[in-house]
This record gives structure tokens, C-alpha cells and sequence, in this order.
């Protein structure tokens, strides 16, 4: 009997390269629409120290997956992952299970593959200069997303103080061309894409909207997290990877109190592109349906192995 081949981080980041992923993304977006994918809202149920297990499933016609995370804040003092689990993937007609990937790797990649599938379809151009507020796990996907689709970007990182920037930038040498710590709490007149990679409960960047920059908001998953202030969100265009989630997890929009029926979903943005003459804020919070995408990715990649 032939065991289930199980990938560890390094393994499963070669099975899902992010120009792949983007595209699968497209794809499951558009499934996930039509209702050719179903992803239920996934389930939360606490751990100790406000830690969380998340568990996400979804299935389509042609793969089958079941996500469960464990996400556990504090995990920084223990000098471990603040993110553990797996992604299982199975054959929806006779419910074997294929491989096994794991959790964290997919987690981040798959975002940091929606982020890039918001600026593919948000922006006016390809960005050259960018702004990742934070410098945790997910910074470091995004540098590398940004790093294979980007590369001659310049890229700025703004931590909780200049010495955990520098240190970030200095960790990650090499990921792009131009990276550079940001020390001022003002953000460059030429910096096109703010990406905000915290689990802050207030905001993080709240200037004024400003035509022909494109804002993302990955860190905050929660209604208590808030990484975009109302001061931008008042004045921008507001996009979202799933609407049906946004609204129960989105926590910059939801203390904002923003009105629900003027939220795009990518799906909506990708069927019908957008005007890109103002400001626009693009609002991830994830879903299974993301997850799934990857595993076709990485279900090709292993057949074409």
C-alpha cells in the first residue's frame, strides 16, 4: 500500500511558484463565483492565549481540500511559527486523499498570490515602488511575490520601529533588487502599492486617498483587527478578494462602518475591469476556495514532474 506523499514548507513552495498561482487564482475566483467551488465560511474555535483553529474546506469538481490552521499569537516569545497546520487534498469522486502540503507555506503563498492578483487588476501599471508595512511571515511572502513578478521594483519595509526594519531588510537581502528600511512614518510621494502585513487593531496607514496608488489590507482577519483607516477608505474604491467573508472578517471596513454595496468582489473586478482613475483600497481576508487554487497548482506541478 503506497503512503500519501506528504510536502514539507520547502517543497510545497516549489510545487505552487507564485506566477502559476496567480493565474489559478483568476480561475478559482471565477469558479468560486459561479458556485463551481464550495467554500463555507470557515470555522474558528479557539485556543489558550487568544490563539485560534481554523478549519476550511472546499471542493469542486476537479480537486477536493480541507485546510485546518492553527494560528497562535504569542508563539513569537516561544520562538516558533505563529502558524501551524495542513492542507489536505483529495480526489472528489472517491475521497482518497492525494497529497498533503503544508499549511503555513500555502497560506502565505496563496496571499501573497492574491495580492498580486489585486494589483494585476488594480493598478494602472506595474508598480515600481512599494511599501510592505510590516515584517513578519507574511512581509516575507509578499517580498518573495514581489521578487518573482517584480523584479526590478524597489521595494520599502516600515516595521513597529526602524531597528525591526532594518533587520527584516537585512534578513531578506536578496529577494529583490532595491530594498530599503523606512524609518519616517510618511510614506513617499512615489510609492505606488501600500501593502499592510500587520495583526494591528488600529491602523497602521491612514493618509489621505491619493489617485494612482493602490492600497492592500492582508494583516487584519478579524473584526477587532483594523489595518486601513477611515480616512483612506472614505475616499477609495473599495475591492475585496470574497464579499461573502469581508463581511464577517474584515475588521478595517467593518469599524468603518462602510456601506456594503459599494464593495467589489475580485470575481466582479476581473469579469468587468475597473475604472483606475481614483484611489482604490483592496481588502483580503481569504478563503478555502484560495487554498484550492493552490492545490491544482500544485497538483499540475507534480504531474508535470
Amino acid at each position: 500500500m503506497s503512503s500519501t506523499p506528504i510536502f514539507d514548507a520547502a517543497e510545497t513552495a516549489r510545487l505552487i511558484p507564485f506566477r502559476a498561482l496567480v493565474d489559478a487564482l483568476k480561475t478559482a475566483a471565477a469558479d468560486y463565483a459561479a458556485g463551481r467551488v464550495a467554500s463555507p465560511e470557515r470555522l474558528v474555535v479557539p485556543l489558550n492565549d487568544n490563539g485560534i483553529m481554523l478549519s476550511m474546506p472546499a471542493a469542486a469538481p476537479d480537486l477536493a481540500i480541507h485546510k485546518l490552521v492553527n494560528v497562535c499569537p504569542r508563539n513569537g516569545e516561544r520562538a516558533l511559527p505563529t502558524i501551524h497546520g495542513q492542507v489536505m487534498t483529495f480526489d472528489p469522486d472517491t475521497g482518497k486523499t492525494l497529497f498533503i502540503l503544508d499549511g503555513p507555506s500555502v497560506t502565505g503563498r496563496r496571499t501573497a498570490a492574491m495580492t498580486m492578483l489585486g494589483i494585476e487588476t488594480l493598478s494602472r501599471a506595474a508598480p515600481k515602488d512599494f511599501l510592505l508595512i510590516g515584517t513578519g511571515t507574511q512581509a516575507a511572502n509578499h517580498l518573495r511575490a514581489i521578487g518573482e513578478l517584480y523584479p526590478d521594483a524597489r521595494v520599502r519595509v516600515r516595521g513597529t520601529s526602524a531597528a525591526r526594519a532594518q533587520a527584516f531588510c537585512d534578513a531578506q537581502c536578496g529577494s529583490v533588487c532595491d530594498l530599503q528600511p523606512l524609518a519616517d512614518t510618511a510614506t513617499p510621494d512615489s510609492v505606488d502599492v501600500v501593502i499592510a502585513l500587520t495583526t494591528s487593531r488600529q491602523a497602521v496607514y491612514d493618509e489621505a486617498p491619493r489617485a494612482g496608488r493602490l492600497v492592500i489590507g492582508v494583516g487584519a482577519f478579524t473584526p477587532q483587527m483594523c489595518e486601513i483607516g477611515a480616512r483612506t477608505l472614505a475616499g477609495s474604491a473599495l475591492y475585496v478578494d470574497d464579499l461573502a467573508g469581508a463581511k464577517h472578517e474584515a475588521g478595517d471596513f467593518i469599524q468603518a462602518g462602510i456601506d456594503w454595496s459599494t464593495v467589489t468582489g475580485m470575481a466582479d473586478a476581473l469579469e468587468r475591469k475597473p475604472t483606475l482613475d481614483g484611489a482604490i483600497v483592496f481588502k483580503t481576508v481569504g478563503c478555502a476556495a484560495w487554498d484550492l487554487a493552490a492545490g491544482r497548482v500544485a497538483r499540475s506541478t507534480l504531474g508535470a514532474g
